[in-house]
């Protein structure tokens, strides 16, 4: 049994102590603020894109930093998850990139609204969060080269991964890609990217924000999908 001086002291020092370690952590942490959140990556762009963000109330559905609603797809990664692209095809229209599938709202954002909030969603994925949200076992990153050896476009990692499986990744909205280069030619693969509803009205699959030169090098990838990898 401890004496009442004994007791009080114990109770000053232990306070005294668990009051510095709170002041000392403190510190530490506003210390490492500005690296752990990327701040000098914070452009006039980003943080337009935030007040926007915060406008619209997208955090009434969706989650950034494990804060917000649990109705779509979480989006502290989603830069690195999607890229540009897609997000920039998902925001001017949600229903077009997914055809009676998506409830996300049009807002009818403008071009330059839609460049703030690519901004913004690149930053907080640069944020160091010590390993949050931790990536899904089952979910590893699509490798760069085919299962044929032929290099991935960029931009087939960008949009057709969402709805379209590829070596066992990707989405399984669509059909998966691994032999259709064995049903389909090069020229009918650039009609198709070109407008999916012309060659088959009623596709599920979307008009996507291709160029020429994206509509080329798709084409080209997609035609040496054949069975077995074989040319």
């Amino acid at each position: 049994m401890l004496s009442r001086s004994q007791a009080r002291a114990f109770f000053v020092v232990g306070t005294t102590l668990s009051v510095l370690s709170f002041l000392l952590l403190t510190a530490d942490t506003f210390a490492r603020v500005p690296g752990q959140t990327r701040e000098r990556n914070l452009s006039p762009a980003a943080i337009r894109g935030k007040h926007l963000f915060d406008r619209k109330n997208c955090m009434g559905c969706h989650t950034i930093f494990g804060e917000g609603a649990y109705y779509a797809p979480e989006l502290t990664r989603v830069y690195e998850r999607r890229g540009p692209t897609f997000i920039k095809a998902m925001l001017r229209d949600p229903e077009a990139m997914y055809p009676g599938q998506r409830r996300m709202w049009q807002y009818d954002f403008t071009e330059a609204e839609i460049d703030d909030l690519v901004a913004f969603l690149a930053w907080i994925g640069e944020v160091d969060l010590n390993g949050f949200p931790p990536r899904p076992p089952l979910a590893a990153p699509a490798p760069a080269v085919a299962t044929n050896g032929a290099p991935r476009p960029e931009i087939f990692g960008q949009l057709c991964t969402a709805c379209h499986q590829l070596g066992g990744q990707g989405g399984t909205v669509g059909p998966a890609l691994d032999d259709v280069g064995s049903r389909l030619t090069h020229d009918r693969f650039v009609v198709w990217l070109r407008d999916p509803a012309a060659v088959k009205p009623g596709t599920a699959m979307p008009k996507l924000p291709l160029t020429e030169p994206q509509i080329e090098e798709l084409a080209a990838f997609l035609a040496t999908q054949k069975s077995g990898g074989q040319p």
